[in-house]
């Protein structure tokens, strides 16, 4: 089973920066598009940024200018650099990665377990 385990959540003040971290377990060998979803309480889960593997990115307009997506293909890792947080962006934070592909089996979508990020105004 293949799973996307994610860390750098935490708390952190308005104006401050976190780095989120999401890698894929062994034997992938492909991830098409790698992303961000956050879910606040009581709200429905949205998008924060995607990537391609080519390096193509998206970002939600609340975002923009402040969150920097990334990924390293060779470690199937996808990252968001967060600056300037606001109260906000408080949320879980969802890892997501589509078309994973290991020997033998393509998986269509993954999700990670979620890590919490609070900021505080």
């Amino acid at each position: 089973q293949v799973q996307l385990v994610e860390s750098g959540g935490g708390l952190v003040q308005a104006g401050g920066s976190l780095r989120l971290s999401c890698a894929a377990s062994k034997s992938v060998f492909r991830i098409n598009a790698m992303g961000w979803y956050r879910q606040a309480p009581g709200k429905q889960r949205d998008l924060v940024a995607t990537i391609t593997s080519d390096g193509n990115t998206n970002y939600a307009d609340s975002v923009k200018g402040r969150f920097t997506i990334s990924r390293d293909n060779a470690k199937n890792t996808v990252y968001l650099q967060m600056n300037n947080l606001k109260p906000e962006d408080t949320a879980v934070y969802y890892c997501n990665a589509k078309e994973v592909y290991i020997p033998g089996t393509r998986y269509l979508e993954l999700w990670g377990q979620g890590t919490l990020v609070t900021v505080s105004s």
